[in-house]
């Protein structure tokens, strides 16, 4: 998402710094460089006329031409009005009900019935209690199947009546969940190939009766400004409370998530970042706007590292380097809480100064790690304790027992040193990390 808006506006950036005084011409070079990469992104243009305009005009005021360092302010001014432009601060969910109820509508196709597995995943990791998900899509075939057999992955109730009326089943599922102590209702609507008046009218009877703490549109993001005339269209019938994007993770522009809230006055509040359960996060304009301009999102990497790894272990950890008892069954069961916190390679690019650092461009094979795995549980207890005794027949030995070469048995070996120092020297004060 956003790759190629991302690296036209970093190389924007990266000559602004360049400047010793901001001038009209360079200003106006600059800006219409930001204008074509926009327009690239496929950001409505309306949108991009008034962002540049701000822009320029913020650009050119007092605080710019008197500051030390202009091409400093310049980047400031483009990442707060970009924040803006996402849509400013961001909305908590509203989840205050007894139960608090969430209901997910969109059309055939945006991922709604997936996306509300991850929702509901989402909301019991985060605040630890009990969500219900409900069947109310009757006409698309295998809806209520789907939501159950998700249901039944990710260990959440899921409460169907088959095909009977969606505003009875969801009316009934209400009390269900109150008799039963669920916190949570995200109920599950019918979708249709496009808008029409007898789904509308559907929708708005859910609504009436379940009276839902939030109106969460799905919407796929590859559907590029398509999006922003079905946001408008639900909007007016069933007042929207937010928006969840899908399928950021593909091969989109991004320009709906930079026109929706401008053109719409929805925010967007989750987006969707991978196919598997756990690939939904909250939308944070502040911190969007840092992974655009290559700032980075140390937020977003602690709070994955936080869900992954838990405090006592990183402790023990900790404990154990300066102990000098730090050995491979620790390196390996860091290995798989990493593996936790999803691709590697988009991990590195919430790494403020990625692209500089050359950190974007690397592809990690998720066999690395694999056999990495491999290789330790092939080493006998000894070994995995007390590294240096492996020497030439041990290698040959692990090698053919975890089907690698003896290269990478001492490519394993070295990087585990290396990793030992890198902690040791952090540690010590001798280094920093890059971030």
């Amino acid at each position: 998402m956003f790759e190629s808006l991302s690296d036209r506006l970093q190389n924007i950036i990266h000559k602004a710094k360049g400047y010793g005084k901001i001038t009209e011409e360079n200003i106006g070079e600059m800006i219409k460089e930001v204008r074509i990469a926009l327009l690239e992104a496929d950001v409505n243009y309306k949108v991009v006329k008034e962002f540049t305009n701000k822009v320029k005009e913020k650009a050119l005021g007092e605080e710019v031409a008197n500051s030390l360092k202009p091409g400093e302010v310049f980047v400031k001014i483009v990442n707060d009005e970009l924040t803006e432009l996402l849509g400013g601060e961001s909305k908590e969910l509203n989840i205050n009900g007894n139960p608090a109820v969430l209901m997910l509508v969109g059309l055939q196709g945006s991922g709604k019935t997936t996306t509300i597995g991850k929702l509901a995943n989402l909301l019991r990791k985060k605040y630890k209690k009990k969500p219900m998900m409900v069947a109310c899509d009757v006409y698309r075939p295998a809806a209520i199947d789907q939501l159950k057999q998700l249901g039944k992955e990710l260990d959440i109730f899921v409460y169907e009546k088959g095909l009977n009326n969606p505003v009875q089943t969801s009316e009934e599922a209400i009390i269900y969940a109150k008799e039963n102590g669920y916190d949570y209702v995200l109920i599950d609507t019918a979708g249709r190939l496009h808008i029409d008046e007898h789904l509308m009218k559907e929708l708005a009877n859910i609504k009436k009766v379940v009276k839902p703490e939030e109106t969460l549109l799905v919407i796929d993001s590859m559907m590029g400004q398509d999006a922003i005339n079905v946001i408008s269209g639900f909007n007016d019938q069933i007042d929207l409370t937010g928006v969840i994007l899908t399928k950021l993770d593909g091969d989109t522009r991004g320009g709906v998530a930079l026109s929706v809230r401008h053109l719409t006055n929805v925010p967007i509040k989750f987006m969707g970042t991978s196919e598997k359960m756990d690939g939904l996060e909250l939308f944070d304009s502040k911190r969007m706007a840092g992974r655009i301009l290559g700032m980075g999102d140390i937020v977003s990497l602690v709070e994955k590292a936080t869900e992954a790894i838990s405090e006592e272990e990183a402790e023990n950890s900790i404990k154990k380097l300066q102990k000098g008892k730090y050995d491979l069954n620790d390196f390996l069961n860091q290995m798989k809480q990493i593996r936790k916190m999803g691709p590697l390679e988009n991990l590195l690019k919430l790494i403020p100064g990625a692209k500089k650092m050359g950190l974007t461009n690397i592809k990690i094979d998720p066999k690395q790690i694999t056999h990495i795995e491999a290789i330790i549980l092939s080493m006998t207890k000894e070994e995995k304790t007390n590294p240096n005794i492996i020497k030439a027949s041990r290698k040959t030995r692990i090698a053919k027992g975890s089907g690698v070469s003896v290269s990478e048995v001492n490519k394993l070996l070295e990087q585990f040193e290396n990793y030992k120092k890198m902690i040791r020297n952090v540690m010590n004060g001798n280094m920093k990390l890059p971030f």
